[in-house]
């Protein structure tokens, strides 16, 4: 958990949900960011502490679990929310969450839960059905920026594997870059080989909107 703590005022928190490897530098470095824009930067741990995966085979091991229980996934992500609103820095009311590739699904099914966040935005997330909220009413607002080749699915079905879940208020922005490009370069994955020649512009198109959501979405500061 990262805060400024020059003032002693709750301020609105975002929740930060990890790639399939687990909490690691890119989702700490993110909450730091949050931080010194006036958040409480929380970056959520959902493996168990320490816990990481360091090849393909070890994230996938990791991940799979909860993507074939998502029932147990998303009690995670709520139990990550209520210890969030629960400290002392955080106003309670005003809490969102992002989240990268696995993260990006792990937010968005925090919203398919109804669970009470102002906002969830997903980074080149992934987009499977968890099969449970289909009767859920949303009251999240969603935001979901991907590139045009991050798996899964072929570029035709990217729109409707989004629009299709029942998000209630929601915005899909798609970017003509390659996986993990637009909003990813500090961690430098692309399904566990290194992106290269990639010019730090192409972070900017996805961050912008990212950030603009949070600060218009009921966790913004005052």
């Amino acid at each position: 958990m990262a805060w400024d703590d020059s003032g002693s005022d709750d301020r609105p928190a975002v929740l930060i949900a990890h790639a399939w490897a687990g909490r690691g530098e890119h989702e700490e470095h993110k909450a730091e960011q949050l931080a010194e824009l006036g958040y409480v930067g929380f970056a959520l741990d959902l493996y168990g502490k320490g816990v990481r995966g360091g090849t393909k085979e070890e994230n996938a091991a990791l991940m799979q679990p909860l993507l074939d229980d998502r029932a147990a996934l998303q009690r995670r992500m709520q139990l990550g929310l209520d210890v969030c609103r629960k400290q002392k820095e955080v106003d309670a009311s005003r809490v969102a969450a992002m989240g990268f590739c696995f993260g990006g699904l792990c937010v968005l099914d925090l919203a398919r839960t109804g669970a009470d966040v102002s906002g969830v935005a997903s980074f080149h997330g992934l987009f499977g059905r968890p099969g449970n909220t289909g009767d859920n009413r949303i009251s999240a607002k969603v935001l979901v920026l991907h590139g045009w080749d991050t798996r899964p699915g072929p570029r035709s079905r990217r729109g409707t594997d989004v629009e299709g879940r029942g998000l209630a208020d929601s915005c899909l922005r798609q970017y003509d870059a390659r996986v993990h490009e637009p909003c990813c370069r500090r961690s430098g994955i692309r399904y566990g080989l290194r992106c290269k020649g990639r010019s730090p512009g192409l972070a900017k198109p996805a961050v912008v909107p990212g950030r603009n959501f949070l600060s218009r979405n009921g966790s913004q500061i005052p």
